[in-house]
């Protein structure tokens, strides 16, 4: 008999991609607690390693080189991920409220926020002036100042060992190019370290050619640099920020116990309220105070798991006992360090080794994952389950839809309307009525979960299902919510319910269509769906008024389908993946109104633009020529389709043109998309003003990619 899965009862959720919870993650994932949702919420789908930044400033290491994948992350650990900034906590409600959501709920939470090192009091720091901490921020600003090229000197407020280490490291990689590097110290440099230590800190400063500032007071910055207290300034073009850490303000909001805003936890790692944690940088160790360090971060790991399994469940907590004393290395810019530990110093090229080595080895826990097991097919079983199944995961999204010649089949054998409100349309997205006089539409449209969050997932389906109703002119009217959720506790299932139709209700009202009921049940995954009504104020938009001449506008890039599958593997970058989605809960709603006057429209769903196109020139009575090289593409779906990386519908939606060699632009021409841009065929006289207009509309990948043609109907013919 077939093993029903487990109901998810508790919801644990880790705020934050720091150190401690990315060790968490990958533990949880090769021992996870059954019956927990696992939710990770970050602002970025990468968290910047900040044992590798001073090496990545000074040129040692790539961009990529520092950053954990925290999408990667949640897809082999099983979480949900929420991309978004948290901005307070609700106590009462035990829910984490996130910046452009529905709130986040929790039974146990866990916070590994890290820290900042902004200057919110110092005038004119926010606008000219970048933190050194967070990392990921920092570092895209360090890259753009050098990509930029721009002439000036660099600067580093705050002259504690970090901020030494960067502007040494900031020197090293500007060496050659006539600028300088100046760092700031309101009082005495490296006033913290030991004297053998800070004279060998001193020492390497002035080799590398910092410009040390030691008692002077930064009154203001300004776009060209430094205004001191005395009147004098410091020219600058890149102004950093390293004068300590500070706490995040909405944790000393957020009503648990704090010393100066960082959160107060007990040798459990538990805060003053008992179903929170908090790790790292961001925590206050009541029993044993110790200094902001990645080490023990790093320690606390194993213990915060631990406990967090314990509070989702059951048995005993354990106790973190940090060590009194932490090996300290410090990079000089060049591969040269200093290592001290209980007042010993060692210094040289040695020294960076051992650094780079154990940075590395940190990395390559989050960069070679460990593959677990997929479970056994059972024995005895049925002839061709295993040929059924495929070589490879079912994808979500439209990859999980049935083939676009096996549906064709299937609707061929349905009757014509009966009745003469109902107007039969050859293929349309949505079928047209006529109530009272007035012409609607009518659409259905639903999808196997791609993502783990319920509310990225529902904005992606109801832009999804939107796409018939704006792809035929129509303005969206009424819509009802089906969906399939997984087994959960009463309370999980309440939260989820929350999040989708507070999000639904969000996307759909934004289109101009109000939700109006729908049905709910129980199943093995979530799946979300949406019928929709749409009016026409003027004639539809069909498949069928294509002529030959007509220019082709794509709105979207296509490649969503082979993106996601490479994530599914393990194998798409985070970044790329976030990117996707991105473009996927993108309305298409004001491209459609530029788009109002086109002879013939589709979406481009899970048929892939091939099959989407194939059915508007075949409806048209018209060929079709694509050009590849103007067909626009998702970031990173090119590379990855290069890779082999296909989704499961490809090779069905292939069955379009199996002729066509088997490159990466063409693949994706096959590719099916979750929802995907508009394609129109319009007047050619009018193609360069709708571009533009899309373009300052916000779409700026929006593109002709060919023409329709007198052609055989449906024939597809490509140009390079």
């Amino acid at each position: 008999m077939h093993a029903a899965p487990l109901p998810l009862t508790r919801d644990v959720v880790l705020v934050g991609g720091g150190h401690t919870h990315a060790l968490v993650l990958r533990k949880w994932g090769m021992d996870p607690l059954p019956g927990v949702r696992l939710t990770l919420i970050d602002p970025e789908p990468t968290a910047a390693y900040s044992g590798m930044l001073p090496g990545h400033v000074a040129g040692h290491y790539d961009r990529d080189d520092l950053d954990i994948d925290l999408v990667r992350l949640a897809r082999f650990t099983g979480a949900r991920l929420v991309l978004g900034h948290a901005e307070g906590l609700d106590l009462a409600r035990q829910q984490v409220r996130v910046a452009g959501r529905a709130p986040v709920g929790f039974d146990v939470a866990s916070f590994d926020v890290g820290v900042t090192s902004d200057l919110p009091d110092l005038m004119g720091f926010a606008a000219h002036a970048v933190p050194a901490k967070p990392l990921g921020p920092f570092a895209q600003r360090w890259q753009a100042f050098l990509d930029a090229g721009a002439k000036g000197d660099a600067a580093v407020l705050g002259a504690g060992v970090a901020g030494a280490e960067l502007a040494m490291a900031m020197a090293h990689r500007l060496r050659g190019t006539g600028r300088a590097v100046h760092l700031v110290e309101r009082g005495t440099a490296l006033s913290a370290l030991r004297p053998g230590t800070r004279r060998r800190l001193m020492t390497a400063l002035r080799a590398t050619g910092v410009t040390l500032h030691e008692g002077t007071e930064v009154t203001r910055i300004t776009e060209h640099g430094l205004v001191l207290s005395e009147g004098r300034e410091i020219s600058a073009a890149f102004v950093a920020g390293a004068a300590g850490a500070a706490p995040h303000p909405w944790l000393a909001r957020s009503g648990l116990a704090t010393t100066d805003g960082f959160v107060d936890v007990n040798a459990r790692l538990q805060s003053s309220f008992p179903a929170i944690f908090a790790a790292g940088d961001c925590a206050h160790l009541t029993d044993s105070p110790r200094p902001k360090a990645g080490v023990y971060a790093v320690r606390q790991a194993p213990i915060l798991f631990h406990n967090l399994q314990v509070a989702a469940g059951h048995g005993a907590y354990r106790r973190y006992s940090p060590q009194r004393d932490y090996l300290k290395l410090v990079s000089l810019g060049a591969r040269n360090a200093i290592g001290e530990r209980a007042g010993l110093s060692l210094q040289g090229p040695g020294i960076w080794r051992w650094k780079d080595r154990i940075d590395r080895r940190f990395m390559e826990k989050f960069d070679r994952l460990p593959r677990m097991a997929q479970p056994a097919l059972p024995w005895p079983r049925a002839r061709g389950v295993r040929e059924a199944m495929g070589p490879k995961p079912l994808c979500g999204g439209c990859g999980a839809k049935v083939g676009r010649s096996v549906l064709t089949r299937a609707l061929s054998r349905l009757a014509p309307p009966a009745r003469d409100d109902v107007t039969p349309l050859s293929g349309d997205d949505a079928a047209l009525l006529t109530i009272g006089g007035a012409r609607a539409v009518l659409t259905t449209d639903h999808l196997r979960s791609l993502v783990d969050d319920p509310v990225t997932m529902t904005r992606i389906a109801a832009i999804h299902a939107l796409g018939d109703i704006w792809s035929m002119g129509a303005e969206p009217q009424a819509a009802t919510v089906n969906l399939v959720l997984p087994r959960l506790g009463d309370r999980l299932a309440a939260r989820t319910l929350e999040e989708i139709l507070q999000t639904a209700e969000s996307v759909l009202g934004a289109a101009g269509a109000d939700i109006v009921g729908g049905h709910s049940s129980v199943g093995d995954e979530l799946t979300i769906g949406f019928s929709i009504t749409g009016l026409c104020p003027r004639d539809p938009i069909t498949h069928a008024g294509g002529r030959p001449g007509d220019a082709l506008i794509l709105t979207k890039g296509l490649g969503s389908g082979t993106i996601l599958s490479a994530e599914m593997a393990l194998e798409a970058p985070g970044r790329i993946v976030a990117a996707a989605i991105a473009r996927m809960t993108r309305s298409e709603g004001e491209a459609a109104r530029l788009l109002a006057d086109a002879h013939a429209m589709t979406d481009v769903t899970g048929f892939g633009l091939a099959g989407h196109l194939a059915n508007v020139a075949e409806a048209s009575g018209c060929g079709a020529e694509i050009w590849l090289h103007a067909v626009p593409h998702l970031d990173g779906a090119r590379r990855l389709a290069a890779a082999g990386h296909r989704s499961s519908l490809y090779t069905q939606n292939r069955s379009v043109a199996p002729d066509l060699p088997e490159t990466p632009e063409i693949a994706l021409l096959f590719d099916p998309q979750t929802a995907g841009g508009l394609l129109a065929a319009v007047a050619p006289e009018n193609v360069d003003d709708i571009i533009a207009a899309l373009h300052a509309a916000g779409y700026p990948e929006a593109a002709q990619i060919g023409w329709l043609t007198e052609g055989m109907p449906g024939q597809l013919d490509l140009t390079d």
